[in-house]
């Protein structure tokens, strides 16, 4: 969850086509030093440039892109077209619009192909529900305290030692970077501790190598990881999913 591409596309490719920036710096900052080339675009044949899809958004008359973070069991967000669903889960995250879709598919550290989906006929979505972003920051730390109590009952730092330290620097305010500059502060604030947190899961969630961990620890452990996960998830879908009002 630290590279969450189909967020960057989203938060980008709105800020574009509300007129917040322009095609160029959204372009150039979704690039990156990445090559990025997208397939099944509305009207072509073969891969294209990642360009070529803001363009086409624009076209279909777009208004809006959101990040949706499904995982198996919980999918909300994505519309109900079989290929979608699949290539979201598989993904882990998706940029949704109204008429289309675009699901990230890292290619190693330089390269990202992206597929995308017409959502033409797919069954309406309820309207989503956004999070407040300053609800979601109480949940998260809610969830890093308990987790944090759990962890320590389960003697985490002999599995990771590293684990600790970062669930105590999470009091530092650590700004997310790559975001539009009218971006919310809270926003920025909550994404850059939902990064933290994901680095936390992973460590947490990786046994040691020759590590005695028992079955039952195991699942001790990833029962209190569970709901960390969840405001995580939910954290980072609400922070790039902020757009300004008015």
């Amino acid at each position: 969850m630290h590279d969450i591409a189909a967020g960057r596309f989203a938060v980008w490719a709105t800020a574009w086509l509300t007129g917040r920036s322009s095609y160029d710096e959204a372009l150039d900052v979704l690039l990156g030093e990445t090559a990025h080339r997208v397939v099944g675009l509305p009207g072509t044949d073969e891969a294209v440039p990642l360009g070529w899809a803001l363009s086409s958004l624009r076209g279909l008359g777009e208004q809006r892109l959101r990040l949706v973070l499904p995982v198996p069991g919980d999918t909300r967000g994505l519309p109900a077209v079989p290929e979608l669903v699949a290539l979201g889960l598989e993904a882990g995250q998706a940029a949704v619009g109204t008429r289309l879709a675009l699901v990230p598919e890292a290619l190693g550290p330089e390269a990202v192909s992206w597929t995308a989906v017409s959502l033409d006929g797919a069954p309406p979505l309820a309207p989503p529900v956004e999070g407040n972003l300053r609800a979601v920051s109480g949940a998260l730390d809610l969830a890093v305290g308990d987790s944090a109590r759990t962890l320590a009952a389960l003697d985490l730092a002999r599995w990771n030692p590293e684990v600790p330290g970062l669930l105590a620097g999470l009091a530092r305010t650590v700004h997310a970077p790559g975001l539009p500059a009218d971006h919310d502060p809270v926003a920025l604030s909550v994404l850059g501790r939902a990064q933290r947190l994901s680095q936390v899961l992973d460590l947490a969630m990786a046994d040691a190598p020759g590590a005695a961990v028992t079955h039952a620890q195991a699942a001790a452990r990833d029962e209190a990881l569970r709901p960390l996960a969840t405001a995580v998830r939910e954290a980072t879908v609400a922070a790039y999913n902020w757009i300004p009002r008015g």
